[in-house]
């Protein structure tokens, strides 16, 4: 069955699914700028939009654009900024 999850003041939600990929969700962010925690590894693909990413140790920000995926380690943190609504897909390993 599906979850629904929500943060930051709604301006995030996502829905949590399993399937072939293991533990994934799909979900949209508002524009704003929000810090996410990890306890697994993550690969975040951009769907819709663009976010600009700052993982924990990184000193720049890197864009990523439609179908981009990048990767965050597990028991870390990283900072998202987006400009305008924009959607994402996550696997969790």
């Amino acid at each position: 069955m599906f979850k629904t999850n929500t943060y930051f003041d709604n301006k995030v939600v996502s829905i949590a699914f399993e399937n072939e990929e293991g533990t994934a969700t799909v979900g949209v962010m508002a524009p704003g700028a929000y810090t996410f925690n990890t306890t697994s590894v993550e690969y975040m693909t951009v769907v819709s939009g663009e976010m600009k990413v700052k993982q924990k140790r990184e000193t720049i920000w890197k864009t990523y654009e439609v179908f981009e995926t990048f990767k965050v380690e597990a028991n870390t943190s990283f900072d998202v900024k987006v400009t305008k609504d924009t959607s994402y897909k996550c696997i969790y390993k």
